[in-house]
């Protein structure tokens, strides 16, 4: 079976050091990691070493049982491994966007059977010119340049499942971006996601924007202008959403049954109840994307970057979903975590 690609992350943060923790934990036999051979052999010192780098040609080629498979991608920055641990550095945001290229360039030749990708920092990627504000829109793009395809970023651990609509804008521009068409846009990902991942019939919650969800255009006109629309027009489309819903309680109504998914307008609006419920177990899953995309969900770390504390534990879950998910018959990615994850 093709490997897991997996690439290494800001060289500055916990990215490199939790890949070898999930390494030591038996996590990344059936994985290649793309990156820096230094930064790689940086954090195995941080983390207190002993498991053997294996370095190969090709990102699929056998390596000695209990190795770690590393790929070094070319024309990184020079001196990477020599970058202040926890700072934020132009080089290092270059190496993460290159090695997210190079990850993607092989999964779309059939080197590799998903993507998982460690923590960037944005203003990193900023800082070295990379034209993108973070993972879902490079990815994206990366995918089909001629003709991106529509993703959304779904955040899962096995309690919630929140698909968002806008991300990686200011609140400003997240509400002046939301429209029928990306409300019902982000309903067809979401079910079709669902459908894949073996529910025939999910239950989508739509939170609205306003408090309340607006209470009838008290607080707020959104809901009646343009969600309830599309939510009706979801569901002549034989898609299950209900809503518009009061924001503050339908994430609590999900994580108790009443729904498989909550669609959330913005991003804290959604991502604030999954992480407040730990980030050990969640998972960022990009959805509508060819292949593959896993993350765990958390960031990049700074303030214990190298001192050997970081914690794989997201790491391991986003391994263990794109097993799966790659394990599902081909198609656009669109799956989530089982309740066992």
């Amino acid at each position: 079976m093709k490997p897991l690609l997996v690439t290494m992350g800001d060289a500055a943060g916990i990215g490199p050091e939790t890949l070898l923790l999930a390494a030591r934990q038996g996590e990344l036999q059936d994985a290649t990691v793309f990156g820096d051979l230094g930064v790689l052999q940086r954090a195995a010192a941080a983390v207190g070493g002993g498991l053997p780098l294996a370095v190969v040609a090709s990102p699929d080629d056998a390596v000695p049982p209990g190795a770690l498979r590393i790929w070094p991608v070319p024309d990184l920055p020079a001196g990477l491994a020599e970058l202040p641990w926890g700072r934020v550095d132009a080089r290092a945001g270059a190496a993460a966007a290159r090695c997210i290229e190079a990850a993607v360039a092989a999964v779309q030749v059939g080197q590799g059977r998903a993507i998982v990708t460690a923590p960037i920092h944005k203003e990193a990627l900023a800082a070295a010119g990379v034209p993108y504000p973070g993972h879902t829109e490079m990815l994206q793009a990366l995918a089909n340049p001629a003709a991106p395809p529509p993703v959304r970023m779904m955040l899962a651990n096995p309690e919630l499942r929140v698909v968002l609509v806008t991300i990686h804008v200011s609140l400003r521009r997240a509400i002046e971006a939301l429209d029928f068409d990306a409300v019902l846009s982000t309903l067809r990902i979401a079910h079709q996601a669902a459908r894949a991942w073996g529910q025939p019939a999910p239950r989508i919650a739509v939170a609205g924007l306003n408090p309340h969800a607006g209470e009838g255009g008290l607080f707020g006109d959104e809901e009646i202008r343009f969600i309830a629309p599309a939510v009706q027009a979801a569901r002549a489309e034989g898609i299950d959403a209900q809503g518009p819903l009061a924001p503050d309680t339908v994430f609590m109504r999900a994580r108790r049954g009443a729904f498989d998914l909550v669609v959330a307008m913005t991003h804290d609006h959604g991502l604030i109840p999954v992480k407040y419920l730990g980030v050990e177990e969640g998972v960022n899953v990009t959805l509508g994307l060819p292949f593959v995309r896993t993350s765990p969900d958390h960031g990049t770390a700074f303030d214990i970057a190298g001192r050997g504390r970081a914690d794989p534990a997201s790491l391991v879950a986003a391994l263990r979903m794109a097993r799966r998910l790659s394990d599902r018959p081909a198609g656009p990615q669109a799956a989530a975590p089982s309740d066992d994850s």
